[in-house]
């Protein structure tokens, strides 16, 4: 394959896929590690994508380095996010112990649930109390509460967690990439989500279309250490991930 034809490979495959690692790359384009590299080294010197540390992501991808307020986030994709909800709700079953972070989707997760024969664990205060009213049993980390996201986070919650092993658990993130991982703005929440989704056999992100293609500042997961339940996908691409639910 000549070079400008690699190079047209290599910028489409990263305008569906957001990132992309250089074994993947290597992969489609049948390339050794070494002219993969240096093409990323020409686009990336051309101005035509950034390269990072194993690979390269989108020149336009979006970065976020701050929380917005929960009443914002609340409305923002709501169908969508009801949609989503609504299925990972369906996934727990009697017998569960189950980790809830804390959220807008999250929070409207709990919304759809009916097995009562579960046991919760929660960072958010809203989020127990909502599982409480609906008479489960439900606890609640030790820790700072986060204004901004409502979330119970620091060492301290780090330290609450560490002790649980849970069947399943739903986390939310800022952004969702191939190359980047599940990614928040703050560390001390990504910490919380970092452990507990350690301590959880299996984990799952909810997140609209929106979260695709962006990353934030603190990368708490890989993207392939959880499934990822969304609705109404715009990056073709991301269908073909085996870890990523359309629903």
């Amino acid at each position: 394959m000549l070079t400008e034809e690699r190079f047209t490979r290599i910028l489409s495959i990263l305008e569906s896929m957001g990132s992309v690692t250089v074994q993947q790359l290597m992969t489609e384009l049948d390339a050794s590690e070494s002219t993969i590299r240096r093409d990323l080294n020409t686009l990336d010197a051309n101005g035509q994508l950034i390269k990072v540390h194993g690979g390269a992501i989108l020149k336009n991808t979006s970065y976020s380095t701050e929380d917005d307020e929960v009443m914002q986030r609340r409305e923002r994709n709501k169908g969508a996010k009801e949609k989503i909800a609504k299925y990972a709700a369906g996934l727990i079953e009697p017998g569960d112990f189950v980790y809830i972070d804390a959220g807008t989707t999250t929070d409207l997760m709990i919304d759809f649930i009916t097995v009562r024969q579960a046991v919760f664990v929660t960072n958010a205060i809203t989020h127990a109390k909502k599982l409480a009213q609906k008479g489960c049993t439900v606890y609640i980390l030790g820790g700072e509460f986060k204004t901004v996201t409502e979330a119970i986070v620091g060492e301290e919650a780090v330290s609450s967690v560490e002790k649980y092993n849970f069947t399943k658990g739903f986390w939310g993130a800022n952004g969702i990439s191939v190359q980047r991982g599940f990614s928040t703005p703050e560390l001390k929440e990504a910490l919380v989500k970092k452990r507990s989704m350690e301590n959880c056999r299996e984990c799952y992100i909810l997140a609209d279309d929106s979260k695709f293609n962006q990353i934030s500042s603190v990368t708490f997961a890989p993207f392939e250490s959880a499934k990822v339940i969304t609705t109404g996908l715009t990056k073709p691409a991301y269908r073909k991930c085996k870890n990523v639910i359309e629903v």
